[in-house]
């Protein structure tokens, strides 16, 4: 088979026809020196290269009320925390949810809905109290806090938690700074 008449007549036409068969009509238009790699094109690379496809940084968090300073935002986090009734529980944990960021944001959510279907909870009248006993910087973790409290639960509808004595409990607590002078606790994880 002979090529057309039109590629015999033009010098270097099956070498431009190569071109654009395998890179696409696209190559043609562009100017000369840019890339026709797209953002998304690129992306699609590197996930395949690395098996990772970036994703754009999460949208910045904002909290209802940031503290002055760092162990002020822990101090008011934990009392809310850890004061509490069956009937004020679930409403206290989406305000802790709203005063924090990240992973305690997160945390504070699935509380607030988990307490809120917990029919024992709610049953049995129960209630926790407790008091703030120490908050100590963490060594070699730069914004972690061990947050140590005194608590009590009682219930004013079950025997269960009659006689029961205060416990000692131990909490990991991180902070960010969200900008001068507004910190928020954005990690929360009960030890004990």
């Amino acid at each position: 088979m002979t090529a057309p008449r039109a590629i015999r007549a033009v010098p270097g036409a099956a070498a431009v026809l190569g071109v654009v068969a395998l890179t696409g009509c696209s190559a043609l238009g562009a100017p000369a020196g840019t890339s026709t790699t797209t953002p998304a094109n690129a992306n699609v690379a590197r996930a395949q290269a690395t098996h990772e496809y970036p994703a754009p940084a999460p949208p910045r968090q904002a909290t209802s009320n940031p503290a002055a300073a760092p162990l002020a935002a822990i101090r008011s986090f934990t009392s809310q925390y850890i004061n509490w009734r069956a009937d004020t529980v679930a409403a206290r944990m989406r305000a802790l949810a709203a005063q924090s960021i990240g992973q305690a944001r997160a945390a504070m959510q699935l509380a607030a809905a988990n307490v809120t279907s917990d029919y024992e909870l709610q049953r049995g009248g129960i209630a926790n109290s407790g008091t703030v006993e120490g908050i100590a910087p963490r060594a070699g973790h730069p914004h972690e806090y061990v947050v140590v409290t005194r608590e009590r639960t009682t219930a004013t509808a079950t025997t269960a938690y009659q006689g029961l004595r205060p416990a000692w409990h131990i909490t990991l607590a991180t902070v960010t700074q969200l900008a001068p002078g507004q910190w928020a606790v954005s990690g929360w994880q009960p030890e004990s």
